[in-house]
């Protein structure tokens, strides 16, 4: 029998009348995270420290709306359903944000509040959405060990010195003999950061034109969030069989490859994208 990476044995904790969920804490430090690093870039093209922050408290909570949403629209039997509880829609703690409806909603409302924020020092929102799209991958890859914390989103079954030990409970009906599976949210975790220091470091990418840093991350990250999903056991909606987020990350991998063939010139001369080693 090989090792394992065990699961925690709690959730969350309490710090006198307040719990504290794990799940909630990744995502705020995913967020810290992003801030911090969305900022430096963001200075580094010349604007105004601050901006990413005045941005994020309203692009921050409309991203978790839009993450909820999506969640519910794909899986709405866990809520509507036999034995479903709508209530428990409300519930964002124990999981369940589906991160396509996150960028969505979260990059519309960036989009009005940068427009309209005062010091924005004249620079184009691709620009500012090229500055954020390597700390929004940190982000996600920090508040995916949240799903650790909660014992979901993984694969199927494993056994290698890599793979999840799942407990009974939390074991998807038909995989009750098993007890190792493939640590999903360990990948992505990992494929979000590979793809961050891609896009901060790869010198050629600094004379992209602007939106195509953006562009990149939304087609790199959905083409491995795609294979991810390949190996995924918890319930999905199907088209024709296919789980429906491949066709979504499909989709994004097309859209991204789109723009960045429409707008395949480089720009000459001296570039104003981020330094990654800034």
């Amino acid at each position: 029998m090989f090792a394992a990476i065990p699961s925690p044995t709690q959730s969350q904790f309490e710090v006198g009348p307040l719990t504290f969920h794990f799940y909630a804490l990744c995502i705020i430090l995913g967020v810290v995270a992003a801030v911090l690093i969305g900022n430096r870039r963001y200075v580094a093209i010349g604007g105004k420290s601050g901006v990413v922050g005045d941005v994020a408290v309203f692009a921050v909570p409309a991203g978790v709306i839009g993450g909820r949403l999506y969640h519910v629209i794909t899986s709405p039997e866990k809520y509507f359903g036999v034995g479903g509880d709508p209530i428990a829609i409300l519930f964002i703690w124990q999981g369940g944000l589906g991160i396509w409806g996150a960028i969505s909603l979260g990059f519309a409302a960036a989009y009005i509040a940068y427009r309209r924020h005062p010091q924005n020092s004249g620079i184009e929102f691709s620009r500012f959405a090229d500055a954020l799209a390597p700390a929004l991958l940190v982000a996600q890859a920090l508040g995916r060990w949240g799903n650790w914390f909660n014992k979901e989103l993984f694969g199927r079954p494993l056994e290698a010195p890599w793979a999840l030990e799942i407990p009974l409970a939390y074991r998807p009906i038909g995989y009750s003999s098993y007890e190792t599976f493939h640590p999903v949210f360990l990948y992505e975790s990992l494929w979000c950061l590979a793809v961050a220091a891609f896009l901060m470091f790869y010198p050629k990418l600094r004379n992209l034109n602007a939106g195509g840093i953006f562009a990149l991350y939304v087609a790199l990250y959905s083409f491995g969030r795609g294979l991810i999903e390949l190996i995924r056991i918890d319930e999905s909606n199907l088209i024709l069989g296919v789980r429906l987020n491949i066709f979504t990350s499909a989709l994004l991998v097309l859209g991204g490859a789109i723009y960045l063939f429409r707008h395949r010139n480089f720009q000459s001369g001296k570039t104003d994208h981020p330094q990654g080693s800034e």
